[in-house]
């Protein structure tokens, strides 16, 4: 008879084994998870560089391509760290599978930690390749790591815990889609990713102050080249704010089991 398990304070077997599949998951086919989305941002970087060619405007004291560049790491930080966390919990509802995650002795804060560290892992390993792969085209430097860290680490923790979000509350693919198409895509591209805001005209450019996605490019932007559109301290602190918040809602509806119990 095997000896008992005394799982204690935090069950890290069943932690590690749920953060270490999510990851497995994306490996298993880093085609699609990560070459495909790194040559997605290239083909941007090479269409903007053709189409507008030498006439490129300096931004932020810098090139054209060097103030884009930071924003379409994070852009691919943000999509790809909702679409693991999303897709992972959607396939288990729809195959009927998700039992298998829910039975484990996990608490809810341990399946939120497995789940969303496992978005987090994709999206930082997409950044860290993209970054690689651009760094022969476009000069990359590093003008304030902590800010440069933070940013990326809350890009990635934010659109993991909103992939969780829409996955749990989503009934089909199609409303997972639904939010990809008509929430995280416009906002992305809506959040000074190729463009300045200060060049935009009222009111969006108020507009833009109200998309927290604005703060994370412009936040991590600020780290790699030292200039921002917004206020740093306001940022960060709408950043972490709503972080907090998801996290606590997630944690909620996990606890209580919402449309994944029942």
């Amino acid at each position: 008879m095997p000896p008992e398990r005394h799982i204690g304070a935090v069950n890290w077997v069943g932690l590690g084994t749920l953060y270490g599949k999510e990851c497995r998951r994306f490996f298993k086919v880093w085609l699609q998870t990560i070459v495909a989305p790194i040559i997605t941002s290239m083909l941007f970087l090479a269409v903007f560089a053709l189409a507008i060619g030498r006439s490129m405007p300096e931004l932020g004291g810098v090139s054209f391509l060097q103030f884009m560049a930071p924003g379409l790491i994070v852009m691919a930080i943000m999509q790809n760290s909702f679409a693991n966390t999303s897709s992972s919990l959607m396939i288990s509802k729809v195959q009927g599978n998700v039992v298998d995650v829910l039975m484990p002795p996990l608490s809810p804060g341990e399946l939120l930690i497995g789940f969303a560290f496992g978005g987090v892992s994709r999206g930082l390993t997409v950044a860290l390749m993209l970054s690689l792969v651009i760094l022969p085209f476009v000069h990359l430097e590093v003008h304030n790591f902590g800010f440069l860290l933070l940013h990326a680490l809350a890009a990635s923790l934010m659109l993991s815990l909103l992939g969780l979000l829409t996955a749990i509350w989503a009934e089909k693919f199609d409303q997972l889609a639904a939010v990809t198409n008509f929430v995280v895509t416009p906002l992305a591209f809506l959040s000074g990713t190729f463009y300045s805001i200060d060049r935009l005209p009222e009111p969006l450019f108020t507009a833009s102050k109200f998309n927290p996605f604005f703060y994370l490019i412009d936040g991590f932007r600020y780290g790699m080249i030292g200039h921002a559109d917004g206020s740093l301290a306001v940022g960060a602190a709408v950043v972490l704010g709503c972080v907090a918040v998801m996290w606590l809602i997630c944690h909620r509806i996990l606890t209580k089991g919402y449309r994944l119990k029942s």
